[in-house]
């Protein structure tokens, strides 16, 4: 269904702007990451304004989407299962493909996301001078290339797609 594809994507990428645009208006600012070579919200600032947008930013971009992944991947297992009872044969083997494609794409999320998602809180709420430049580099890096490995374990995982290739 076409019309419900495109609402998806408009509502992604409304929510996606509606947690972008703010520190272009002066909820929080982007700044240099603790490297130094990369651009990000500012994490290191210990006043209100900031802090209230980080915690949001943990809320309404990890906490809440992790949530929705995991009743989305839950209700889409739930379905393979009830199709595999329904019919004898290679059920058990699709149902068993996409467990393992959701427990992977579940575990990348997180592993991408937490380190992040604990770095900006722990700069943000933690002691000044807690965290090294260094110590953020990684989970900046996890972070950016997140949306890479999603289409990727997909077409490995996805018989259908791997037999087209």
């Amino acid at each position: 269904n076409y019309r419900k594809s495109w609402t998806g994507i408009i509502l992604s990428w409304t929510y996606s702007l509606l947690w972008t645009v703010p520190p272009l208006f002066g909820w929080s600012s982007y700044g240099p990451e603790g490297s130094g070579i990369t651009c990000s919200v500012n994490w290191h600032s210990k006043d209100a304004n900031n802090v209230s947008y980080i915690i949001c930013l943990f809320i309404f971009c990890l906490v809440i989407p992790f949530a929705i992944i995991v009743y989305s991947y839950g209700k889409l297992l739930c379905a393979v299962r009830q199709v595999s009872s329904t019919h004898k044969g290679p059920g058990r083997g699709r149902e068993q493909r996409v467990l393992l494609m959701v427990l992977v794409m579940v575990v990348c999320f997180l592993l991408c996301w937490l380190p992040c998602a604990a770095v900006a809180l722990t700069a943000t709420l933690g002691q000044p001078g807690l965290l090294t430049p260094a110590a953020s580099i990684i989970p900046a890096l996890l972070a950016k290339s997140s949306t890479v490995y999603s289409p990727i374990i997909y077409v490995f995982l996805n018989k259908q797609v791997s037999e087209t290739l």
